[in-house]
């Protein structure tokens, strides 16, 4: 009888397992925004409520996300090596599919009042972009749809922004002109979708 018990036991705790990285793992394609939201059904409905909440379309924030985490709910930055092969601190505390410090989403949480909000929940993270770009728009003068601005900015910080420390990060201009490029290619195909 404890032999059933145990073997039941495991095999909930293994469907439950199978269960959540279901729900958890990335879309499978990420170069068109209409199989990313046939592969998550959920996703598109929360992307436009976002967009509709702070004005921010869905193609930039979408592009956003998949430049810091390419979906990936639990992203995390590399650890740095010690010696070239001991596992030492990540670079930041960033987190979840946007990336976002402990102290930027706490001051998202706050200002938005979604204080109940995880870094690794799609729905949450969507909001936070838009209302980050929102921030930036308000304090930077970006335009919504300048995905360019708009991820350097995201990026730096708005004070960093404001400083122009972007200019001296060859690297990060030419993430920008992706995140850019990319966001007008889900906007393009956003228009194709069923």
């Amino acid at each position: 009888m404890r032999i059933i018990k145990y073997f039941n036991l495991c095999c909930i705790f293994l469907l439950a397992s199978i269960l959540v990285a279901c729900a958890t793992a990335p879309p499978q394609r990420l170069d068109n925004i209409c199989h990313i939201f046939d592969d998550k059904n959920r996703w598109y409905k929360q992307a436009k409520k976002a967009e509709k909440k702070w004005g921010s379309p869905v193609s930039v924030s979408m592009a956003i996300m998949h430049q810091e985490s390419r979906f990936i709910a639990d992203a995390k930055p590399p650890r740095k090596k010690i010696l070239g092969f001991i596992p030492g601190r990540r670079a930041s505390d960033a987190y979840g599919y946007p990336q976002a410090k402990k102290s930027t989403w706490d001051w998202y949480k706050k200002s938005s009042g979604n204080r109940g909000a995880d870094r690794d929940k799609f729905s949450d993270a969507i909001d936070f972009i838009g209302w980050y770009n929102t921030q930036t728009n308000q304090r930077n003068g970006i335009s919504l749809s300048n995905a360019y601005g708009l991820y350097l900015a995201y990026h730096e910080g708005h004070g960093g922004f404001s400083r122009k420390t972007y200019e001296k990060k060859q690297w990060l201009l030419g993430v920008a002109e992706k995140v850019a490029w990319r966001a007008k290619r889900y906007n393009t195909q956003l228009a194709q979708c069923r």
